[in-house]
């Protein structure tokens, strides 16, 4: 019989990655392996749904004579938990040529990675560039993806989002700068909206995420102990802050459990992203988590989830309720 000593942990886990992996990842995660408009089922208390499908159903009929007259880009704007990304998958699926898939994160780490002159290379030989969760947090990566967008679009490289925010609406609230705001417009002006209304499906059950006490926590590890780690809250934030964001998914690779102690209220507002960022890459891979102390949707502040990014703070905390469930 195993036991909690037997347990991995994060904090000793140090991924490195290349440039040729970080492409060779641009794939729709693997919660949304069996993924297609037929199995979306849009839910008849909101037209809307049944209106996206039926649009990028026609979207992908249209043939254009030549790469030049591909249609421009379409976002799926709507709240959580609503299929915005089932949908952007069933699209990608179905589209011909060739195409990457990955959250805005993953490109702009991409781009980081390889340089902008490199990364407009290689992202050139490709038809379709589908981004989930396209939230543009600092004018920087706000930047790089216009220019990205302006560039690859303008030689007629179809760019398909999905966010929680219309792309003239992107950066409300965080950013003043005009700079800013007019990188905002040209990129909202390359796309077609297409809302996708609805209920959050995650939280039709549970707003918290719960937690256990420690003896219970790595008694429902050790039944997995093979794919299952256990990490102090503060020692993995630290962890996490020693890397980069795009090493999160090489972090967690292999793993059905996660288990994390001793939760506390988030004391910095760096961590408490980073975290966010954490757990997309752990919810995109269907990783069960666990955790003891407060629950973890009180760990955010009520500053963090009414502030600027409460957006992402109010997606993750959708996300572990699911995960923890």
């Amino acid at each position: 019989m195993a036991t909690s000593a037997e347990l991995k942990r994060l904090i000793a886990i140090n991924p490195e990655i290349t440039p040729a992996e970080m492409l060779a990842e641009l794939l729709p995660p693997r919660e949304f392996r069996e993924a297609t408009f037929e199995t979306y089922v849009p839910d008849a208390n909101f037209e809307s749904q049944s209106k996206a499908v039926a649009i990028l159903r026609s979207r992908l009929l249209a043939k254009p004579k030549k790469k030049s007259d591909a249609e421009p880009g379409f976002y799926l704007d709507g709240g959580f938990g609503v299929g915005k990304t089932h949908l952007l998958v069933s699209y990608f699926k179905e589209f011909r040529g060739k195409k990457l898939f990955g959250s805005f994160l993953a490109y702009t780490s991409f781009i980081g990675a390889v340089g902008f002159s490199s990364s407009l290379k290689l992202l050139s030989k490709y038809d379709l560039i589908a981004i989930d969760e396209f939230e543009l947090d600092d004018p920087g990566n706000t930047m790089i993806m216009s220019r990205i967008i302006n560039e690859l679009g303008a030689n007629g490289t179809v760019f398909a989002a999905t966010s929680n925010t219309p792309p003239d609406a992107l950066g409300a609230g965080r950013f003043a700068a005009e700079d800013f705001q007019r990188e905002i417009l040209g990129i909202g002006a390359k796309f077609q909206v297409v809302p996708v209304d609805g209920e959050d499906y995650r939280h039709r059950h549970t707003e918290s995420v719960g937690s256990f006490t420690n003896q219970d926590l790595e008694r429902w590890l050790v039944e997995d102990h093979k794919h299952a780690t256990l990490d102090g809250f503060g020692e993995l934030l630290i962890h996490l802050s020693s890397m980069h964001p795009s090493k999160y998914h090489k972090l967690i690779a292999g793993l059905s459990r996660i288990g994390i102690k001793d939760v506390v209220p988030f004391k910095d507002q760096s961590d408490a992203l980073r975290f966010v960022a954490f757990v997309d890459r752990a919810y995109e891979e269907q990783i069960q988590l666990r955790t003891s102390g407060i629950d973890l949707s009180s760990s955010f502040t009520p500053e963090m989830v009414n502030g600027a990014y409460q957006k992402k703070y109010r997606r993750a905390i959708s996300r572990l309720a699911s995960m923890a469930s």
